[in-house]
């Protein structure tokens, strides 16, 4: 860690922070912290909740108010997605990033955000020697290419990102390849049997059944949970022993959608948990046996890198991204296939499979994506761009 780069004031932003539960949100949250424990002045700042030490609360228009409604339904008439108004998020992130720019414009060195609208105003902001900061976005949020074209500084959360980039990449953007950090003195593995059971009995989830957890928003577009459960469906009828599938994520506009699913399949072992707060996920972990996602693919979730360190076992489409993730910590494969994804089911129900891969998992979390490892990363990025003319 270079002096020049610890010496740096940060400022760490989402404007959902504190009321939409996200990955963008928990990166910010996450990332905030870990510069914090580091020794790194740098200020995590939110757009809704109580502020603390390290962390400022800002004014926005918030996505989920009814007066951000109303203001989206007029500004839509008159072609407002030109000034980034276009939808309730571009209005909460632009007066949010008003705000932003109040509290760092003179007194930061750097602003690193994954809301895309919020980098824009600000990268802007600098160019225009109005903003004393440079801004990095850090891409969490699978934006058009046209659109990271216009940022300064581009962080990718994999190599493989990078590499498939670099033929759009502008001469004068800095890109940089930096995953999202992971708190792996937080998510843990179960010490013992005992513990996995009472973490079972804490999220009130049976004990004596191979339990397969997915952490996601809970939508049918781009989650494809539909899929999912018919896979559980699928090799649960194969399996000798008991199982249990828990989908566990933020409410969506097609959450009805996937509970009807579930009914549908009228399958007493799939456990839907709506809106579990963060603070229970590393207990989720420890209960778990298998992690899967069904989503073809993903920016870099958080949730995957959290279930890694909890020691878990990965089902997962076979992707770039996905296979630099877990590393060896699963057998991906294509699941755009029906059966696919039963059969990696079938596979990592083998305990002693699930023993090894769980080892190689953790150490994968430990060494790549661990905060310490991604810290590094992150100063060493910071120092770069303030070399930068």
């Amino acid at each position: 860690m270079s002096a020049s780069s610890t010496n740096l004031r940060i400022a760490i932003a989402a404007s959902g922070l504190s009321h939409i539960f996200r990955g963008v949100e928990s990166w910010a949250d996450d990332l905030g912290k870990a510069l914090r424990q580091h020794g790194v002045d740098a200020v995590t700042f939110q757009g809704s909740g109580p502020a603390g030490p390290g962390v400022v609360t800002l004014l926005c228009w918030k996505r989920t108010d009814s007066r951000t409604a109303w203001v989206h339904r007029v500004l839509r008439r008159i072609g407002a997605w030109r000034l980034h108004l276009g939808s309730l998020y571009d209005i909460e992130q632009t007066t949010f990033a008003l705000s932003l720019w109040l509290r760092t414009r003179r007194c930061f060195d750097i602003i690193h955000v994954q809301d895309p609208v919020v980098a824009l105003w600000l990268d802007r902001l600098h160019r225009w020697r109005l903003s004393r900061p440079r801004v990095v976005l850090a891409h969490g949020t699978d934006e058009d290419p046209e659109l990271l074209k216009q940022y300064s500084n581009l962080q990718l959360l994999a190599p493989p990102y990078v590499a498939e980039w670099e033929a759009c990449r502008p001469p004068s953007q800095a890109v940089f390849a930096i995953p999202n950090p992971v708190d792996v003195s937080r998510f843990v593995p179960p010490e013992d049997v005992a513990a996995k059971r009472a973490a079972r009995e804490a999220c009130g989830l049976p004990e004596n059944t191979l339990l397969i957890l997915s952490v996601a928003a809970l939508r049918i577009t781009h989650k494809r949970l539909d899929y999912l459960m018919q896979e559980f469906d699928s090799f649960r009828r194969t399996y000798a022993g008991s199982s249990t599938l828990v989908i566990a994520g933020g409410l969506d506009a097609e959450t009805s959608k996937v509970l009807q699913v579930a009914e549908d399949l009228h399958e007493a072992d799939i456990r839907i948990l709506q809106n579990v707060p963060r603070a229970h996920v590393a207990t989720l972990l420890q209960a778990a046996d298998i992690f899967t996602l069904a989503s073809l693919h993903e920016m870099l979730g958080t949730a995957l890198l959290e279930a890694l360190a909890a020691g878990l076992p990965i089902a997962c489409n076979r992707t770039p991204v996905f296979e630099y993730a877990i590393g060896s910590a699963g057998y991906p494969t294509d699941i755009r296939q029906e059966g696919a994804l039963a059969a990696q089911f079938s596979l990592l129900s083998d305990p002693s499979t699930r023993t090894r891969l769980g080892k190689v998992a953790r150490h994968r979390a430990e060494t790549v994506f661990s905060t310490d490892a991604v810290v590094k990363k992150t100063l060493a990025m910071y120092s770069e761009i303030m070399q930068r003319s």
